[in-house]
């Protein structure tokens, strides 16, 4: 595969310092329940907790799909492991990777509406707008990008290249 670097990992560190200092402003005071989408928001999601100065910070994990070892989605959200607390009344923040055609994302918030939090934000790491097919709009975002099939910092391929500390995109 030829990859190619999108973002390094200057500008990546340096945006996701921007959105802990915005989260932290926007939420001075108050709980905040990150949900970290795994796997591939793990690194965003553990960086991104880092930068945000509150001593009243959860971390929680989920695992949907709605790709399996596909490039396109199926459009139909399977949860491989759900929440093991209560978000009731919770200022909820889901962490997600990218979002790219919105129906996973969209999919995802309605099922934790169901579960009454106070607040749901997005924070996504990637945002592939011209992709979308249903309306899901992040409260936080790190970066809009082209319609390219990207890959690092948690993004995959089949499992392959989650690793690389910078975001690249395939010329396949």
């Amino acid at each position: 595969m030829n990859i190619k670097t999108l973002i390094d990992e200057e500008k990546l560190q340096a945006r996701i310092k921007k959105l802990g200092e915005q989260i932290t402003k926007d939420y001075e005071e108050k709980e905040i329940i990150l949900i970290c989408i795994l796997r591939g928001a793990a690194y965003f999601a553990v960086d991104l907790s880092k930068n945000i100065k509150s001593n009243k910070l959860i971390m929680e994990f989920m695992q949907v799909s709605s790709y399996g070892n596909n490039k396109e989605t199926t459009g139909k959200l399977e949860i491989k492991k759900d929440l093991s607390t209560d978000i009731k009344r919770k200022n909820v923040i889901i962490v997600e990777d990218i979002i790219d055609s919105g129906i996973t994302m969209s999919n995802l918030k309605k099922y934790l509406q169901s579960k009454e939090p106070k607040t749901i934000k997005i924070c996504t790491l990637l945002d592939k707008k011209e992709r979308r097919q249903v309306k899901v709009d992040a409260d936080y975002i790190g970066f809009e990008i082209p319609n390219k099939f990207v890959l690092g910092y948690g993004l995959d391929y089949e499992e392959y290249y989650r690793n690389l500390p910078y975001i690249a995109y395939s010329e396949e």
